[in-house]
């Protein structure tokens, strides 16, 4: 199950762990978009199913997952990919600027975890990989709202990893740098020149690289891994 899954992150994240075998339950906002990313992947040769949902609406979330546990009868892995921004200095920023952000960033996963977990203790384990940001770890200008969020997923990490190793299901999270996808669309280009700058392999980092963590720290190859917020920025912070 992975969630913001029709574009950006999300749809490389869905498209790597359908290249691996798994059967993707691709949840998002935007139907026309999920029907999209489900067909895209379907022509690669992946098992892909789509769900309409709004990580903040929790009614919409519980249908979803109950749907994919009677369709599938377990979810082995989620993924708490689904994120916005609304950026803006502390002085400037709206109730609702923040009050968005923190509804889709980290209630949004805590809806989605909440609603999955029990299905995972019945099943005797799985594999929870929640999106976090270099913003979480070391703040950003003008985001607020948006590194409160991060900051707050890596507690909800820590946390559940030791509520829920000792049954069998590890939660860890992975922290971005500056990834090109749409979400850089509106940044002025010498912005992302500064970006470029500040990661010591001079680039932008890319869907397909943040897909690779979230396929590790899902597999059995990271089966001693709980716990961790893993960056993956280019060495932004060295």
């Amino acid at each position: 199950m992975v969630t913001g899954a029709a574009n950006g992150i999300g749809l490389a994240t869905a498209r790597k762990f359908a290249q691996e075998g798994a059967i993707v339950a691709v949840c998002d906002l935007n139907q026309e978009q999920v029907d999209s990313a489900v067909a895209s992947l379907r022509e690669a040769g992946g098992q892909a199913h789509g769900f309409q949902m709004n990580v903040t609406q929790r009614p919409q979330v519980d249908a979803v997952v109950a749907a994919i546990v009677e369709q599938f009868k377990s979810i082995d892995v989620l993924i708490n990919n689904a994120g916005i921004t609304k950026d803006a200095r502390l002085v400037k920023m709206t109730e609702s600027q923040f009050d968005d952000v923190i509804d889709v960033n980290l209630k949004g996963v805590f809806n989605c975890t909440q609603a999955v977990v029990p299905h995972m203790l019945n099943q005797g384990g799985g594999a929870i990989v929640s999106a976090s940001s270099v913003v979480g770890l070391y703040g950003n200008f003008g985001q607020t709202n948006y590194a409160a969020t991060k900051f707050g997923v890596i507690g909800f990490t820590k946390t559940w990893a030791r509520e829920l190793g000792p049954k069998g299901i590890r939660v860890n999270a992975v922290c971005p740098g500056f990834i090109a996808t749409s979400m850089l669309a509106t940044i002025p280009e010498n912005v992302l020149d500064q970006m470029r700058e500040h990661s010591w392999m001079r680039r932008l980092g890319t869907p397909e690289e943040m897909a690779n963590v979230y396929a590790f720290l899902a597999s059995d190859e990271a089966s001693y891994v709980n716990g961790v917020a893993l960056e993956a920025s280019g060495g932004i912070s060295l």
